[in-house]
């Protein structure tokens, strides 16, 4: 199969930084098959590929990380924000989000091409610490959870040496996690480093509220009340509400509910469950209730959607 061509980067795009992505979208089209995400060996490193823009954003679960377009363009809506990603910048996610995206630039001769790396609190706590405390307060504006910042030649080195493990399988359970650090590290020590740090710091607002997200993602299913997150934050409940709407656009009921039915979602089209099936499998006790709230939120009926989304696939 004939490899497709890359999307030449607009002039003044540093040599170094073009030198760079061209090695990492050559590694990307060998270690995919097709579309979608594919996990790789190295369990923090996903590679992504899309062969067409995507008509209509649709949500879907963020995880914390780093996205690196390396060709393409992308956008997500948090709210009334909307962030666009490309080969110049980076998206960083500070913890679970549930965003609507698309990708708005790709073709099957030139498809977006996407590096995730995945972090966890642990690491960037330890990073933190070694790092030292941060010179300056958050960028301002950035006060959600998603983050748009430029890519630099620093980062995108790292990228690519953690990317090139993937051609040496014997180094990669000692050097994978080297490299995840100091990718971590770079992003640490760059503009948006405060909003790492406040996700590390164990007594930050940020970090208390991401207990309450880890919370409801672990108990999705589950009948919970504002006053149990409150106290896994250890916020009052008002303060929790107000802290979580503003990361997240969402309050944490809405976000509980866009939780159930995303999982519903992946239930129905990898395990090829029915939708009443789905539905009681993630805590809906009315299948019509379920009904509605998925068609709210991803614009057409559950067997519709499912069926729109084989024959895409």
């Amino acid at each position: 199969m004939v490899a497709p061509t890359p999307i030449p980067l607009a002039d003044g795009f540093p040599d170094a930084l073009q030198a760079l992505r061209a090695q990492m979208v050559d590694l990307t089209l060998r270690h995919v098959d097709g579309d979608g995400t594919s996990a790789t060996a190295i369990p923090c490193l996903q590679l992504i590929k899309a062969s067409c823009s995507t008509p209509k954003t649709a949500p879907a679960l963020y995880e914390p990380g780093l996205a690196i377009v390396l060709q393409g363009r992308k956008k997500v809506e948090l709210g009334t924000e909307t962030l666009y990603y490309d080969p110049l910048h980076f998206l960083l996610v500070s913890m679970p989000m549930l965003p609507k995206g698309g990708v708005i630039e790709a073709t099957p001769d030139k498809p977006y091409l996407c590096v995730r790396i995945g972090c966890d609190t642990a690491t960037l706590a330890e990073l933190m610490l070694e790092v030292g405390p941060a010179g300056t307060d958050a960028p301002p504006g950035a006060q959600s959870g998603l983050n748009v910042a430029p890519v630099s030649e620093s980062l995108l080195g790292a990228a690519l040496r953690l990317m090139q493990l993937l051609d040496s399988p014997q180094d990669q359970r000692v050097l994978g996690p080297l490299l995840q650090r100091e990718i971590f590290y770079r992003v640490l020590t760059g503009p948006l480093g405060p909003r790492l740090r406040a996700l590390a710091q164990q007594d930050s607002a940020t970090r208390r509220l991401s207990r309450a997200l880890d919370e409801l993602n672990r108990r999705f299913s589950e009948a919970i009340s504002i006053d149990e997150l409150a106290a896994v934050a250890h916020m009052s409940a008002s303060t929790l509400h107000q802290r979580f709407k503003q990361l997240t656009s969402m309050s944490p009921m809405q976000y509980q509910k866009q939780l159930r039915l995303q999982h519903a979602r992946r239930l129905m089209l990898g395990s090829g469950l029915d939708a009443a099936a789905a539905a009681h499998q993630v805590g809906y006790e009315s299948a019509s209730q379920f009904s509605r709230e998925y068609r709210r939120l991803f614009g057409t009926p559950p067997r519709t959607d499912i069926e729109q989304l084989l024959r895409a696939g």
